[in-house]
């Protein structure tokens, strides 16, 4: 049989989203249990009732499928699978923990090293964005575009404030407005939505906090690449990528040289 059209995924991904968002909602605003990781990073009984849910609604439909998770222990056995589920139950689980709405649901496939179906639930916000492959990218059903800025200076970019270290800008920290938002998947579906012009993080970036969200901005338009301007790819051993730079093509450009990255 062959394997679903992207289509196919983008719908199940959708459906499993909307169903454990709800299930997020149940806990948010209200105390849920919460502890530090090894790495010290929040998680919490959502993230885990969440994950669960999704990973049992995503695999009964595609079996054949990997699994890759945040809150799932990693195993060797989605670097065999043609396709693999690469999820974040809850991206942006401090700002769930504090009330705030800026938290999403990250999912995507990903075949063969690239994303090709990807859905950013944000439930508080009742917001989903999605994209296939070679498709547009979509918010609750309306097409989106990138910021049209052609000029780096004066853009607004989402990014920590880390970002504008001047050690990490040989020629200067260009003249930039700084925002921020939680959840890295969102600040790539605002990127595509055209709200921000440009996002940007530099440290390491693990795949199920982007896989969906870089499809997405890219769909609408966006440049997106690791900070050394490489294309990025999914299911890795080591599922971390080296930072993500998301902008229209002309701001990408002036990102990367400003960053003194190798040009192509």
């Amino acid at each position: 049989m062959p394997d679903p059209a992207p289509a196919e995924d983008v719908a199940l991904l959708a459906q499993a989203a909307a169903d454990a968002g709800r299930i997020a909602m149940r806990f948010w605003r209200r105390d849920p249990t919460a502890w530090a990781k090894a790495d010290t990073s929040p998680v919490s009984e959502a993230d885990i009732a969440v994950d669960t849910a999704l990973k049992a609604a995503l695999l009964s439909a595609r079996p054949g499928y990997g699994w890759l998770s945040e809150e799932t222990p990693d195993t060797p056995a989605r670097l065999s699978a043609d396709r693999v589920f690469i999820v974040d139950p809850i991206d942006g689980t401090r700002a769930f923990l504090a009330g705030e709405e800026g938290f999403a649901l990250s999912l995507a496939v990903a075949e063969h090293g690239r994303v090709i179906a990807g859905v950013v639930h944000l439930p508080a916000m009742g917001k989903i964005y999605a994209a296939e492959l070679g498709g547009p990218a979509l918010l609750d059903g309306r097409a989106l575009a990138v910021s049209p800025r052609t000029e780096l200076a004066g853009a607004d970019v989402l990014a920590t404030r880390a970002v504008f270290s001047a050690d990490l800008w040989p020629g200067g920290v260009p003249d930039l407005k700084r925002s921020f938002r939680s959840s890295l998947a969102h600040r790539l579906c605002l990127v595509a939505e055209g709200r921000f012009d440009a996002m940007l993080a530099l440290r390491p970036a693990h795949e199920w906090d982007i896989a969906a969200g870089s499809l997405i901005a890219t769909c609408a338009g966006a440049c997106v690449t690791d900070c050394q301007g490489r294309p990025l790819r999914f299911n890795a051993a080591e599922p971390v990528a080296d930072g993500t730079v998301a902008a229209p093509p002309a701001l990408h450009r002036q990102i990367m040289a400003g960053l003194g990255a190798p040009q192509a």
